[in-house]
């Protein structure tokens, strides 16, 4: 995409969401400390898919809770299908794991985000392939778009502070991801 292309596409994709915070501002919901335990509970998760040389499809379901307005906690499990295709290498790994995540409300729609993740996957080391257990710990912010009712999506910029050379990751990392509460 040309970069005028590109900052006439970001421009507008800022203002709509600067208009669907005004709105949302109209639709709050009741206070965490009014609501059970069910109505604090939300599901939710990240799906990516990539092609090229690279292919890595991501399926990572999670659970939350709002412990408070602004705080919230929760865990996941991840799953990637990770395939390499150059033209001396054809390799391929499933990676999985769990994570741990906190985020914190700043505005009703921008949040930090924390989380702690322990993948296991096979890495490819001179000939020899053996699955390794790598530990990342994510950090950054995101901002959540309502869609109606419960539903939302998230859209998360975080970096790996605990990068390391079998990391799936590259920082920074990008993730979008939607969620529901019950």
């Amino acid at each position: 995409m040309h970069t005028k292309a590109r900052s006439k596409y970001i421009q507008f994709i800022l203002t709509i969401m600067l208009l669907q915070t005004a709105l949302d501002a109209f639709s709050q919901e009741r206070p965490v400390k009014e609501q059970s335990f069910k109505e604090r509970l939300f599901f939710g998760g990240n799906f990516g898919l990539q092609f090229g040389n690279e292919t890595v499809i991501d399926l990572s379901p999670l659970v939350g809770y709002r412990l408070t307005d602004k705080l919230s906690a929760g865990a996941g499990i991840t799953y990637m299908y990770y395939r390499l295709r150059v033209p001396s290498v054809d390799f391929s790994t499933n990676i999985y794991g769990g994570r741990l995540f906190g985020r914190y409300f700043f505005l009703d729609n921008l949040f930090g985000h924390v989380e702690y993740e322990i993948l296991n996957l096979e890495v490819f080391d001179i000939g020899n392939v053996r699955r390794v257990e790598v530990t990342n710990i994510l950090v950054g912010g995101g901002y959540r778009q309502h869609l109606g009712g419960r539903t939302f999506i998230n859209i998360l910029a975080l970096w790996n502070i605990n990068q390391s050379e079998y990391s799936p990751y590259r920082n920074p990392i990008i993730r979008m991801g939607i969620g529901f509460g019950i």
